[in-house]
């Protein structure tokens, strides 16, 4: 039928002439999609701050020949505002949702679209640091993806941990033997950050330091960027 209803997450948007937008969207049961909001820049649409990344909304579309035009619009998450607010909120999120239109390139994934949804809400709540979020975010999408790095036993041969030396390319910790002439070596503190943001144990996360922090980010992104096989803008967006 060319009507149809829909839940999506708001990734990006971009003008489409005066008073238009093209909506790009993560949604639960189509995957990546791409429609035509009509009107939503006027001050009289009833419906156009639903359609501002980072919001969630239940909507009802008409199919077209080429793009898909949205008809109806309903908030289920309002976290926009609440992101867009903060400028570190805003960051994380911004790499949250140009990695998720990454992996939305394929199939259609229930458990991707959970997830992001899920990241959003924590990430607006306000109460888990921003950098947490993200880095949390990144390596279950990964894993989610097919790409599950390692944290305990050495990813080459099996070696049981604890190793502080991690190989991006390996998918994770390393033992002596394995270890690459220049592989970076992380405290031991970064190494469990990083096992316990893949588990989503964020108890044991907020008590990592600022040190274990950056070094988890670090990898975190690396580990992304490597596996997507290209950058990611966000990461490169100004710091206030």
């Amino acid at each position: 039928m060319p009507l149809y209803r829909e839940q999506g997450v708001v990734l990006r948007t971009r003008k489409l002439g005066e008073a238009d937008r093209i909506v790009t969207l993560l949604t639960r049961g189509r995957g990546l999609l791409r429609a035509v909001a009509k009107g939503v820049r006027r001050t009289s649409s009833k419906f156009g701050a639903r359609l501002e990344p980072f919001m969630v909304a239940d909507l009802q579309c008409f199919e077209g020949r080429t793009l898909d035009t949205i008809t109806q619009a309903e908030t289920l998450g309002a976290y926009g505002p609440s992101i867009s607010a903060d400028y570190d909120r805003y960051r994380a999120g911004s790499v949250i949702v140009e990695t998720a239109e990454r992996l939305a390139e394929g199939e259609a994934s229930r458990e991707l679209y959970a997830l992001l949804v899920g990241a959003l809400r924590t990430l607006a709540a306000g109460r888990i640091p921003p950098d947490l979020v993200r880095d949390g975010y990144l390596l279950r999408a990964m894993s989610l993806a097919g790409w599950t790095p390692g944290f305990d036993a050495c990813v080459r041969c099996g070696a049981p941990g604890p190793h502080s030396a991690v190989v991006v390319q390996l998918g994770g910790v390393v033992c002596e033997a394995c270890r690459a002439p220049g592989s970076p070596r992380l405290d031991a503190g970064s190494v469990a950050l990083l096992a316990a943001l893949l588990a989503g144990d964020w108890d044991a996360a907020l008590g990592a330091s600022e040190r274990e922090r950056g070094q988890a980010a670090g990898i975190a992104a690396a580990y992304t960027q490597w596996h997507l096989e290209r950058g990611l803008r966000s990461f490169s967006a100004p710091r206030a």
